[in-house]
């Protein structure tokens, strides 16, 4: 896996103000809009022909924005049957094979549900899961980050402490950490300096300086319940205090991506970058 340079701000696919509705087009707006980073959307399927993901690799060197993907949304690692996770392990081994052909970064998925079963046997399940889907990939000379994402419900599996222990025990992985998910998640919590603080540097103590030199973000503003995440909001309409966030990220001298969530994509991806260029060193 290459390294990345710095913090780099982008949307969760096209931005919306990209006129022709292509990948290609999408990461040319990026740039122009000044940002440099974009995520590729297979979340409903893993649609891109290996043609186009070889001249979207081209597209994103010459403008400089680094890819990353998030694989489809029907993933269950811990499903009862098995057809459904070897399915699942399939579509993160796929979007992983054809982010690396477009020469990305790091893949991003929800890793599965607990379905009322006690946490640690849910954990093993996952872990052997991942084993697999990362010596499929080594197999195949594939090398790009393979990211379980911090999870917005208590239902879901993927709180902090899961997602970095698997990251302990496995080469090609590290978190992907939602901010807003953690917000959720935790009832609200999760939203302060001091909790900020000791989530990155649990990640450091666990995983050393190469987990915060290579952190795959992801932020929004969110409404939620007791029961976690119900939707995102625009970061300007929720209680997300982003901007302490930022100076925190940058306070860790944190490299990697932010991912825009928000319902506006491009719109908080620019705020975001704007106010952290803002923030003395």
């Amino acid at each position: 896996m290459f390294k990345v340079d710095r913090l780099r701000f982008g949307t969760a696919g096209i931005p919306l103000s990209t006129e022709k509705r292509s990948t290609v087009d999408g990461i040319k707006r990026v740039r122009e809009l000044g940002l440099d980073a974009m995520e590729l959307e297979f979340v409903r399927g893993v649609n891109m022909k290996p043609e186009l993901a070889k001249k979207v690799r081209y597209v994103a060197k010459k403008h400089d924005v680094l890819l990353t993907a998030h694989a489809p949304y029907y993933i269950n690692l811990n499903a009862a049957e098995k057809a459904k996770v070897e399915a699942s392990k399939n579509r993160i081994i796929q979007s992983a094979e054809r982010l690396y052909q477009a020469g990305g970064w790091s893949v991003v998925f929800h890793a599965g549900y607990y379905l009322k079963q006690p946490p640690e046997s849910v954990y093993q399940r996952i872990l052997e899961a991942l084993r697999d889907i990362e010596k499929r990939l080594m197999d195949k000379g594939i090398k790009v980050w393979i990211r379980p994402e911090l999870t917005g419900k208590p239902t879901q599996f993927g709180d902090l402490k899961e997602i970095v222990k698997l990251s302990e025990e496995l080469e090609m992985v590290l978190p992907t950490i939602d901010f807003a998910h953690a917000h959720a998640r935790n009832k609200g919590k999760c939203n302060s300096v001091e909790e900020w603080r000791e989530m990155l540097a649990f990640m450091e103590d666990r995983l050393g300086r190469e987990a915060l030199d290579n952190m795959h973000i992801h932020m929004s503003g969110i409404d939620y319940t007791d029961k976690g995440e119900k939707r995102h909001l625009p970061l300007q309409e929720s209680d997300m205090k982003w901007e302490d966030l930022l100076r925190v990220l940058k306070e860790f001298r944190v490299k990697g991506v932010v991912i825009s969530e928000s319902p506006n994509i491009e719109d908080d991806a620019l705020l975001m970058k704007k106010k952290y260029e803002e923030i003395g060193a």
